[in-house]
C-alpha cells in the first residue's frame, strides 16, 4: 500500500513537528509507504492577497494533478467524522490512497467534489502542521488496526 498526503503548507524543518512526522513515516513503514508533499507555489502566495475564492482556486490547480489513480481523500472541516474503525476501513484494500490538506482557506467544492471522500478530524481548528501529525498518527493507527497489531488498543 501506499499512502501520499498532500498539503498546502511551505516546506519546512521545523523542530517541533518534523520529529513526529518522521516517527509516524518510519513506523508506519511495515504496513504501508507513506510520504508527504508539501506544496506552495507562487500562484498561491499571490492568491492569498487577492481573496477565499482566489486562494482555494489555487489549491486546486496545484492539487488536482495528484488525484489520478489512486483512492482520494480531502480533509474538510464541515465533512463526516470517523472513529478509528471505520478510518482504518477507509485503507482496507487500497493499493494508492491520497490524502488532501488545503490551505488556510480550505478546499473548494469542486475540489472536494472529485475525490472519493471527505473527511473531517474534528470541529476544532487546529495549524496546518499540527493536522499533518494527527492524520499521520491516524493512518498508523488504521494500518495497525487492519493488521492486527497491539498499537489501537
Amino acid at each position: 500500500m501506499k499512502i501520499n498526503i498532500y498539503i498546502i503548507d511551505k516546506k519546512s524543518k521545523d523542530k517541533l513537528y518534523a520529529p513526529l512526522i518522521e516517527h509516524y513515516i518510519k513506523i508506519a513503514k511495515p504496513f504501508a509507504k507513506v510520504e508527504v508533499f508539501e506544496i506552495y507555489t507562487k500562484d498561491i502566495n499571490k492568491a492569498h492577497d487577492i481573496s477565499t475564492e482566489a486562494s482555494q482556486k489555487s489549491y486546486t490547480l496545484a492539487l488536482s494533478p495528484y488525484l489520478s489513480g489512486a483512492y482520494n481523500i480531502a480533509l474538510n472541516p464541515n465533512s463526516k467524522e470517523l472513529d478509528s474503525f471505520e478510518f482504518s476501513n477507509m485503507l482496507k484494500d487500497r493499493g494508492v490512497v491520497n490524502f488532501f490538506i488545503g490551505g488556510a482557506y480550505g478546499l473548494e467544492s469542486d475540489f472536494l467534489a472529485k475525490c472519493n471522500i471527505n473527511l473531517s478530524l474534528g470541529k476544532i481548528t487546529m495549524s496546518h502542521k499540527l493536522a499533518k501529525v494527527v492524520l499521520l498518527e491516524q493512518i498508523f493507527r488504521g494500518l495497525t488496526i487492519l493488521n492486527n497489531h497491539p498499537y489501537h488498543k
